[in-house]
């Protein structure tokens, strides 16, 4: 049933095996035994994709609660000393990753020496099926309604510039003064409007400017350079802020707040190594760790 389930998900034989560390022969083998053992054919098989027979889809269900219940039961009588171990791959934006997950991901393969992770740190929405992630970290308002979810902590931003741009180009007053400065944006977020929260009411401003990027790191680095503002996460302009590097601007506009989320495809059989990390990531990212030093210092 686990090597029908992971067919069906990953939709070909081949990454079945892959993901499950077996030979396609044997994929084929088990799903041949189901199907005898079910009475009735489970996939259509062509030489260029495989589909679910409508036995097919009234199976697959049924075996994915069936693999729960496997799982419920491992749980149940797992001894207390059970600990994680395994090979995890995680996923996350460069600039999250490198600045706050590194050094937690370090934390975690010392804690748990029997575990190692594989970081993919990139500027794009990974496939975790096809890439075969088994934890993505988002940072978003619109989580996938395919993924699981779990909300680790919240993300702000800052509008912020150095002294130099704005001797240059002048103080905005108002966040709607930003539509008449050259605004750096990221190209994936806010890229033509500003979101912002001023005294209880939602504020909406065009922007725009002459540098655009996909990843907030190349936006700060240009922004320390006083090629204009940015909106930058907190986790990420906070310490050049703290060193007087940046400028933080607009008090009384709040951007808008997303989430860091862990997401992951299904809890069947959710791995004790997977389940660790999200705990532990819950543990030390809860609390927006980050924003500590920006309170103190107001």
């Amino acid at each position: 049933m686990q090597v029908f389930v992971e067919v069906a998900d990953r939709g070909s034989l081949s990454a079945a095996a892959t993901h499950l560390d077996m030979s396609r022969a044997m994929v084929s083998r088990y799903l041949a035994e189901l199907e005898e053992w079910v009475g009735v054919r489970l996939l259509h098989r062509t030489t260029r994709r495989l589909s679910l027979t409508p036995a097919g889809a009234e199976t697959l269900p049924r075996c994915r609660r069936m693999l729960d219940l496997v799982g419920d039961m491992r749980d149940a009588v797992a001894t207390p000393e059970a600990a994680p171990k395994g090979l995890l791959r995680v996923s996350a934006s460069l600039s999250f990753g490198s600045s706050q997950l590194v050094p937690v991901v370090a934390d975690f393969v010392k804690r748990y020496p029997g575990t190692s992770v594989d970081l993919l740190l990139v500027d794009r929405l990974v496939n975790l099926v096809e890439e075969r992630v088994d934890l993505a970290v988002r940072i978003t308002n619109d989580v996938d309604p395919n993924l699981i979810a779990r909300r680790f902590a919240d993300c702000r931003s800052v509008v912020c510039a150095s002294d130099a741009y704005l001797s240059e180009r002048g103080m905005p007053a108002r966040a709607e003064d930003l539509a008449l400065h050259n605004c750096l944006t990221h190209s994936y977020y806010g890229r033509s409007l500003w979101r912002f929260v001023r005294e209880g009411e939602t504020v909406d401003v065009p922007v725009s400017g002459t540098i655009t990027a996909n990843e907030a790191q190349v936006l700060m680095g240009a922004a320390l350079r006083g090629a204009g503002i940015a909106m930058l996460p907190t986790y990420l302009a906070g310490p050049e802020i703290l060193a007087g590097r940046l400028r933080a601007i607009l008090a009384d506009s709040e951007p808008q707040v997303l989430g860091v989320y862990g997401v992951y495809a299904s809890r069947r059989q959710m791995p004790l190594v997977l389940r660790t990390m999200l705990d532990f990531l819950v543990e030390r990212l809860g609390q927006a760790p980050w924003d500590v030093p920006l309170a103190g210092r107001k």
